[in-house]
């Protein structure tokens, strides 16, 4: 289950991690991260298992699975192809919730004193790979909490980190010698089971211009309404409402830039630049798309 697990709480505590897979917190008796590349991942557990890892309370820059000895210590390189790193990599680019557990063994302030505690949903922003403590490479994860996740109080303020992947740096227009500021940034997009079904069928390829943006891990796309959800435009959250786009593409779509014709005919600015693709799985819903050419119409 991706999210919340019903009738339990941010803050909620277990003695031990078997009572955690009881509650369906975090099912695996072990492993750290639970969930597939297919799935996304579920949940994980911050309990000090790696060198790497640091937790900031709202902010966990987390190690992802493999490589280790008994004792603790990398061996290896780590890979994408792990099933849990390649979990988190499908949290990030599908904008899924994962639920984070700490355990007593981390030396973070933020554990418990005793156990394991839920502490409620987190977000992948990013994710990169580095060189460990051990010399060897390995997978970092960005999570930060959602807004409405209680951070517990810390045993003291720690200094916030930066983040795993390349930063994005901004000038300050206007001066010779810029300040440069370094900023996470993440466009999320939420894939309910509709979008994410709609994007398998394409496997992340634009239905309009034919990209498929390919990262490490896997590949991204977004899933676009034609029909806009909720008021005014009331639209249905069925695949027949839903195009499999890149996120230039989308935000035409969106704004207005591109509108589609009855036979599937592309145009912008009233030109046609092409025809929808489309799979025998997926039937468009035109009466969605004249809505959305009404509502457009120049």
């Amino acid at each position: 289950m991706i999210g919340d697990v019903p009738n339990v709480e941010a803050g909620q505590g277990f003695s031990t991690r078997r009572l955690a897979h009881e509650a369906g917190v975090h099912r695996p008796l072990q492993s750290g991260i639970c969930g597939t590349k297919k799935t996304g991942a579920e949940s994980i557990v911050v309990s000090g298992g790696y060198k790497d890892d640091a937790d900031y309370g709202d902010v966990i820059v987390y190690t992802g699975h493999g490589g280790q000895d008994s004792s603790g210590n990398q061996k290896n390189d780590q890979s994408l192809n792990d099933s849990g790193n390649a979990a988190l990599v499908t949290s990030h680019l599908e904008g899924l919730p994962v639920r984070v557990l700490r355990g007593h063994q981390s030396d973070s302030p933020y554990a418990p004193a005793t156990g394991y505690r839920y502490d409620g949903l987190y977000r992948v922003t990013s994710y990169g790979s580095k060189l460990g403590i051990d010399g060897y490479l390995i997978w970092q994860f960005r999570l930060e909490a959602y807004d409405d996740t209680p951070t517990p109080p810390p045993a003291e303020q720690p200094e916030l980190p930066g983040t795993p992947v390349e930063p994005v740096v901004a000038p300050v227009a206007g001066n010779e010698t810029p300040e440069r500021i370094t900023k996470t940034v993440q466009r999320i997009v939420r894939s309910s089971a509709v979008k994410r079904t709609v994007k398998a069928w394409h496997d992340n390829r634009c239905q309009v211009c034919e990209t498929r943006i390919e990262v490490p891990g896997g590949s991204y796309s977004e899933g676009a309404h034609i029909r806009g959800l909720g008021s005014p435009h009331n639209g249905p959250d069925t695949t027949g409402n839903v195009l499999c786009l890149c996120p230039n593409c989308h935000v035409m779509l969106d704004a207005g830039g591109m509108v589609i014709e009855d036979d599937l005919t592309v145009l912008r600015d009233g030109k046609p630049v092409g025809v929808l693709r489309t799979h025998p799985q997926h039937t468009i819903d035109l009466d969605c798309v004249r809505h959305h050419r009404e509502r457009w119409r120049m």
